[in-house]
């Protein structure tokens, strides 16, 4: 009996609750950003990705919850904007190119160049190693060195290894 109750309120919950989370999607140009969104939004792997100009915005919904996912250009001439889009969002995601030795230096300094902006302080931080399936790629362990993930003191920073051309780590199975 306590069973059909539990479910009824939960059903009615459900009808009433909602969450909305608004998150900004930020890294160096072919990271994998977009491609990460299409994953979540669609299930959809495309291996001819066009780079964001400027940025684009994409509503996905997951049960009750709407996620506002603002995936925000990465080459040089956008990472301007990327504080801009960044205030008062649940939480920034950094998308790291993970088989891209040459550039982990350059995404370590933007990474901590983002997040000294004192507009963005206290925003928790998801990091995440792209293309996992690729040889030489970064675990999380090296990661969270390479990117010098330790001296971020002020918010809460998570560091997760995925690949979004495998849908590997990413739980949308």
């Amino acid at each position: 009996m306590l069973a059909i109750i539990n479910r009824i309120l939960d059903w009615l919950k459900s009808l009433f609750w909602k969450e909305e989370m608004e998150l900004t999607l930020v890294g160096l140009q072919y990271s994998g950003k977009t491609t990460f969104v299409n994953i979540i939004s669609s299930g959809q792997f495309c291996e001819d990705m066009i780079p964001t100009v400027g940025f684009n915005m994409r509503k996905v919904v997951k049960g009750n919850v709407t996620i506002k996912i603002w995936d925000i250009g990465g080459q040089p001439r956008f990472r301007s904007m990327w504080e801009r889009y960044c205030r008062g969002v649940n939480a920034i995601i950094y998308m790291v190119d993970a088989a891209d030795h040459e550039k982990i230096e350059a995404s370590r300094n933007e990474l901590h160049n983002l997040l000294d902006k004192p507009q963005l302080s206290g925003i928790p931080v998801l990091v995440l190693g792209n293309k996992r399936d690729l040889p030489n790629a970064l675990d999380e362990k090296e990661l969270i060195e390479q990117m010098n993930l330790a001296a971020i003191q002020d918010r809460e920073i998570c560091c997760y290894s995925v690949s979004c051309k495998e849908k590997d780590n990413i739980g949308t199975k």
